[in-house]
């Protein structure tokens, strides 16, 4: 049954406003960014790389196939507020459990509906992310700037990681996987080619995780700017040379600091699910699925032994490398394509080896 909405608006820190239906219980405040994939939204809903933003859909109809457990990627949906242009009334689906604002109700997301949402692409896409809030309609202006004025939050990790150390799969090879904001199809993707798991909170020391004796080490996929992790950083130094290692994401960028490079924070970032990398080592282009808002600063890797192995065919930036000192290599994308498309299964092949010959 549709909850009762009310007038509302996103505001963003340009002073841009767009007016719509507000469903939910309270104001949100964070980083507006938008997604062009045109299906995965409760996987995208779920994905911990979206913790704290307000995330705009520039496909236009969204809750339409409804909602299943089943999809979920994180144990909760970390979105501060969600922008919609429709929002589907009766979902058609032999899974479906449930409507997505019944979801959004449940895990406390406010959605403004009835937007149009590919104006803010296009305002986010010329200008780059902003701050924004959604807000009643009736929000006068200097509470609007207030929320608007409040800190940018640096503490994502934290929030989205496992509280404690947990166990899954079996086979061969053991991997211990640092999770800083791990998608559930990546783990499952891992157990599929035979590795038992062991999932570690992000700051566990690297001391702890190798006494575990992995064969290999994940670095998973997790939200915000790497620079402020430097803690965590320091101890992927430590895992440096000890085991084979397979970053992505987050890892991909935190070891490339570890490694002495540079990251940067992009004019608006990756994200959606048709995004085309060109793969140097195998020759071939790939359709991707992404959520990032920084990578990896080409110019750093000069007179470094790196190698440049993966990069965007939209905007030529860096996707994956390779590093030629030790066993180890990572990529910007999301390879288990949780939404997305196939065909990323010689990345997990290609550590399974390097497990193999370790």
């Amino acid at each position: 049954m549709r909850q009762i909405g009310r007038k509302g608006k996103l505001v963003l820190k340009d002073g841009s406003v767009y007016k719509g239906t507000l469903y939910g219980k309270r104001n949100a405040v964070g980083e507006v960014v938008f997604t062009t994939g045109m299906s995965g939204y409760q996987e995208t809903l779920t994905d911990p790389s979206f913790c704290d933003q307000i995330v705009v859909m520039t496909y236009p109809l969204v809750g339409n196939y409804g909602i299943n457990p089943d999809f979920n990627q994180g144990r909760r949906c970390f979105f501060q507020g969600y922008v919609i242009s429709e929002l589907c009334d009766h979902p058609s689906n032999w899974k479906n459990e449930q409507t997505l604002e019944d979801f959004l109700d449940e895990q406390d997301v406010p959605v403004l509906v009835g937007v149009d949402t590919r104006a803010i692409t296009r305002k986010l896409r010329n200008y780059g992310v902003l701050q924004g809030v959604i807000v009643p309609e009736e929000m006068p202006q200097e509470e609007v700037d207030k929320l608007l004025a409040l800190p940018e939050v640096h503490d994502q990790v934290a929030k989205v990681t496992t509280p404690e150390v947990y166990t899954m799969g079996e086979g061969k090879y053991h991997v211990a996987v640092m999770d800083y904001g791990i998608k559930q199809n990546i783990l499952n993707y891992l157990a599929s080619f035979g590795c038992r798991l062991t999932v570690f909170p992000a700051f566990t020391s690297a001391q702890e995780v190798l006494a575990s004796q992995p064969d290999g080490i994940f670095l998973s996929n997790g939200p915000g700017d790497p620079k402020d992790l430097t803690s965590i950083i320091e101890e992927v130094k430590k895992f440096i040379g000890k085991r084979p290692i397979f970053g992505i994401c987050l890892g991909h960028q935190l070891m490339a600091l570890a490694n002495g490079c540079d990251t940067y924070k992009m004019k608006f970032g990756h994200r959606g699910i048709n995004h085309p990398v060109k793969d140097l080592l195998e020759h071939k282009v790939m359709i991707t699925s992404q959520n990032h808002g920084y990578a990896v600063d080409e110019k750093s890797l000069e007179g470094k032994n790196i190698e440049i192995t993966n990069i965007s065919l939209n905007d030529h930036t860096i996707e994956g490398v390779r590093y030629l000192d030790h066993p180890t290599f990572t990529v910007q994308y999301h390879p288990e394509a949780s939404p997305g498309p196939g065909g990323h299964e010689y990345l997990f092949e290609r550590f399974i080896k390097m497990m193999g010959g370790r």
